[in-house]
C-alpha cells in the first residue's frame, strides 16, 4: 500500500487486478503526466512486480518510466509549438530556429496549456506495460515519427551514456548542468546498466509505416529468457548463413 493509491478509482484497480491475473498487457494514455497518473502507473507496475515477486525491481521501472514519459511529452509539446510557430520540424535549418524558442518556452507553468493543445492536434503519450514469467517490456509511445536532428541527438545519447557505470558518476560529472537538458535517456540506460542488465535492453525506435516512435525497456525475469534483440540478432546470422 501506498500513498495516493486511496484516490485511484475502484474500477481502474479491479481492471489492473484482472489483467494482471491474465497476464494481459496494460496501456494508459497520457498527455502531460499529473500525481494522479503518476499513482496510477505506480499501482500498475508494483501490482505487477508483487504477481512475479519481483518488488526489487520497482525503482527501476518507475524512474524509467517517468523519465521516458517526460521526454516523450516534451516531444509532443515541441511538434505542437512547432505547428503554432509555422516550422516544418523536418527542416534542419527550422528545427534550429524552432529549438531556442522550444527551451525558452519549456516551463511548468505552461503545461496545462500545453496539455490542451496535445489534446487538439490529437498528440499523446501511451505507457504500456507488458508481462510474464519470464520477462517485463515497458513501452512509452509517441504517436508521431523523429526528426533527423531528434534521431542524431538520441544516438548521441546513447554513445554519452556509456561513459558511465552508475548515476553517482554521472552526477558528479554533469549534475550542475543537467537540468532542463534532457538527461532521461542517459538516466534511463545508466539505470538498466546499474541494475545488472545489458544496456542494450533499453532501445528506442521510429516506425515510419506505423506513424509512431518508441521507447522499450525489456527486464528478463527468468535466467533462460532470451531478450528480443539477441532473438533477432541470432535471427539475422542464421539468415546469413542460409539457415532460414
Amino acid at each position: 500500500m501506498y500513498e495516493g493509491i486511496e484516490e485511484l478509482p475502484q474500477e481502474f484497480l479491479f481492471e489492473v487486478e484482472t489483467a494482471v491475473k491474465k497476464e494481459e498487457p496494460i496501456s494508459i494514455i497520457t498527455y502531460v503526466l499529473s500525481t494522479r497518473g503518476e499513482n496510477k502507473l505506480k499501482h500498475i507496475i508494483q501490482t505487477v512486480l508483487s504477481k512475479y515477486k519481483r518488488e526489487d525491481l520497482t525503482e527501476l521501472i518507475f524512474t524509467s518510466a517517468k523519465e521516458l514519459i517526460v521526454n516523450a511529452t516534451k516531444a509532443a509539446i515541441k511538434r505542437v509549438l512547432f505547428k503554432e510557430l509555422g516550422l516544418n520540424i523536418a527542416d534542419p535549418s527550422q528545427y534550429d530556429l524552432g529549438m531556442e524558442s522550444f527551451k525558452e518556452n519549456l516551463v511548468s507553468r505552461k503545461f496545462p496549456y500545453y496539455r490542451r493543445k496535445m489534446k487538439e492536434h490529437g498528440l499523446f503519450v501511451k505507457v504500456t506495460l507488458s508481462f510474464s514469467s519470464d520477462r517485463i517490456i515497458l513501452f512509452v509511445q509517441n504517436n508521431f515519427t523523429l526528426a533527423v536532428r531528434e534521431e542524431k541527438r538520441i544516438r548521441e545519447k546513447f554513445v554519452h551514456s556509456k561513459e558511465f557505470d552508475n548515476l553517482f558518476e554521472y552526477y558528479m560529472k554533469y549534475g550542475d548542468t543537467t537540468e532542463g537538458a534532457g538527461m532521461g535517456i542517459t538516466m534511463v540506460e545508466i539505470l538498466v546498466a546499474q541494475s545488472g542488465y545489458d544496456r542494450h535492453l533499453f532501445t528506442i525506435y521510429s516506425r515510419q509505416s506505423e506513424n509512431k516512435t518508441v521507447a522499450r525497456v525489456e527486464i528478463p525475469l527468468d535466467q533462460n529468457y532470451v531478450p528480443r534483440r539477441q532473438r533477432y540478432q541470432k535471427w539475422l546470422q542464421e539468415k546469413a548463413s542460409g539457415l532460414t
